[in-house]
């Protein structure tokens, strides 16, 4: 996903672990995300879901599968 593009969450790749943190933070599937900045070398990237922002780390951005809409 580029900055300012918006998408769904469709799957989440990893463990219960990684996925119990990203749903605290509100990232589940079928969830609308947009991307609000990141890094082009790795980074943290920060997401906007409704009115909130979350700060995620690189390792954990990318096992996130974003449908764009």
């Amino acid at each position: 996903m580029r900055q300012g593009e918006e998408g769904r969450v469709v799957r989440i790749e990893g463990g219960w672990g990684l996925q119990r943190r990203l749903e605290a933070l509100g990232v589940r599937v079928g969830v609308k995300i947009k991307k609000v900045s990141g890094h082009f070398m790795r980074g943290p990237v920060i997401a906007r879901m409704g009115n909130t922002e979350v700060a995620i780390g690189w390792g954990m951005a990318r096992r996130v599968m974003v449908e764009v809409l």
